[in-house]
C-alpha cells in the first residue's frame, strides 16, 4: 500500500496507544522551559538512554539546546491545568508556567515536577534533525519516582 496518510490520520491511528502524559523540560541561559511531550521514550538501558521529538518551532528547544539537558516528567492524573498550560492552551507562557515550590532539581538542573509520578533527568547527548522535528537522545543521570497514580493519553483525550 502506498498512499500517503495525512496528519489528521496520523494522529488517529497512534491515539489507540495508551501513554503516560509527559513534560519535558530544560534549563536554558534564558531559564527553564518545558513543552507538552507528544513523544518521549527509551532508547536503549545499557547505556540508559531516552529520547524526545522536539519541534523545530517549539520555543523549549533552544533551551534543550543552550543547557544540554532535559527531563521528562510524567504528570499524575488531575493535572489538567498543568497539562493545558505546556501544551499551549493556557494563560502562561514561557518561564511563568513554572510556578515557586512546583519544580525543584535533580542533576543536570533541568526542572523537575516535585508531585510527578516520576521523572527522568537526561544528559544531552546528541540531536538529530528530521522533518521539521529535532530527535534529542539524553543520557539517564537520574530519576526519582513516587506512588502517585498517571495521567494517560489515549484516543485525544486523557483517562
Amino acid at each position: 500500500m502506498d498512499s500517503e496518510i495525512d496528519v489528521k490520520t496520523f494522529w488517529k491511528a497512534i491515539g489507540c496507544r495508551a501513554i503516560g502524559v509527559a513534560i519535558v523540560t530544560a534549563q536554558g541561559t534564558e531559564g527553564p522551559a518545558g513543552f507538552l511531550a507528544l513523544s518521549a521514550t527509551h532508547l536503549t538501558a545499557s547505556p540508559p538512554m531516552m529520547m524526545v521529538s522536539i519541534g523545530l518551532t517549539t520555543s523549549a528547544l533552544a533551551a534543550v539546546r543552550q543547557g544540554n539537558n532535559f527531563a521528562i516528567n510524567y504528570v499524575p492524573k488531575g493535572s489538567d491545568a498543568l497539562v493545558k498550560e505546556f501544551g499551549g492552551g493556557g494563560q502562561l507562557k514561557g518561564a511563568d508556567r513554572f510556578l515557586p515550590g512546583a519544580w525543584s532539581t535533580l542533576r543536570t538542573g533541568a526542572p523537575t515536577l516535585v508531585d510527578s509520578v516520576g521523572v527522568i533527568d537526561c544528559a544531552l547527548d546528541e540531536m538529530i534533525e528530521r522533518h521539521g522535528t529535532v530527535i534529542a537522545l539524553g543520557k539517564v543521570i537520574a530519576y526519582s519516582t513516587s506512588d502517585r497514580q498517571p495521567m494517560i493519553s489515549f484516543r485525544g483525550g486523557y483517562i
